[in-house]
């Protein structure tokens, strides 16, 4: 869900209209939810007996009912794509591509961070190219500071049961690097896309209280990040979760301003 939003509400950013925005926005919903279905597909034999609150181990949702689910999502998902732009129709597949990538493939290895720093960037290029059908100059700065985002978030992600991976004998990004640095990069991969943020709205002349919304915004997943050391697993979850509702928060405020369409943005 918050990745449609933040692709149809960077389509608003770009001059979208409200239908494009929303069929934007739903497209990359139904293309999430897709991925994420596959994804409680393939992790449903392990989760049976540990996670009775997720519907196939619980049996409220059949496989071959799920499987017919994730294809209708990928379909409609790709229908919707299509109708606003060729750029968008071609990205679907790609967004597609990416996320059954990570769930059959690199899911449980040292490499699961991957599919998340190439995948969190086309969000907002989706929700850009869609109406305005090119990106801007500023895009050379948010993609790769999209990438970094991408990498910490699924290394937050690994981090929350780095315990239980271990013990289990998955190889995740976490368990590769170890609790530490992985939280450490993690924590420092945030703090440095915060400070690029700042930095970029001061060089091309943002007004002062929009700078100070955009730190204020940057603060929030890397104190979520700095605060989830040596803390319960429920406890690193919320953190994640604060994560990225803050990078989200922050990608708008951010692609705003640099574009000048912003409040105060000069």
């Amino acid at each position: 869900m918050l990745d449609g939003l933040v692709s149809g509400g960077v389509a608003i950013v770009a001059g979208g209209t409200a239908d494009v925005a929303t069929r934007i926005g739903l497209a990359m919903t139904l293309l999430q939810l897709g991925i994420g279905t596959v994804n409680d597909i393939v992790d449903a034999p392990r989760d049976e007996g540990r996670k009775p609150g997720k519907p196939i181990p619980a049996g409220l949702v059949p496989a071959p009912a799920a499987r017919r689910l994730a294809v209708a999502c990928f379909v409609i998902g790709i229908a919707l794509a299509a109708s606003v732009s060729t750029a968008t129709a071609v990205l679907a597949p790609v967004v597609i591509a990416i996320g059954l990538v990570y769930d059959l493939r690199l899911k449980g290895t040292a490499w699961s961070w991957l599919p998340f720093a190439i995948g969190i960037p086309i969000l907002p290029i989706f929700g850009w190219v869609g109406p305005a059908g090119s990106l801007p100059a500023p895009f050379a700065v948010l993609v790769p500071a999209g990438v970094a985002a991408g990498a910490a978030l699924a290394i937050g992600n690994a981090l929350v049961d780095v315990e239980r991976d271990r013990d289990a004998s998955v190889s995740s990004i976490a368990v590769a690097l170890g609790p530490d640095r992985a939280w450490r990069l993690s924590t420092a991969l945030l703090a440095a896309i915060g400070v690029v943020a700042v930095a970029s709205a001061l060089a091309v002349g943002v007004a002062l209280p929009v700078v100070a919304a955009i730190a204020l915004a940057a603060a929030v997943p890397a104190g979520a990040a700095a605060g989830s050391r040596a803390v319960s697993s429920a406890r690193r979850e919320r953190a994640w979760q604060a994560e990225a509702i803050g990078l989200a928060v922050l990608a708008g405020l951010w692609l705003a301003a640099l574009l000048g369409r912003g409040p105060g943005a000069g």
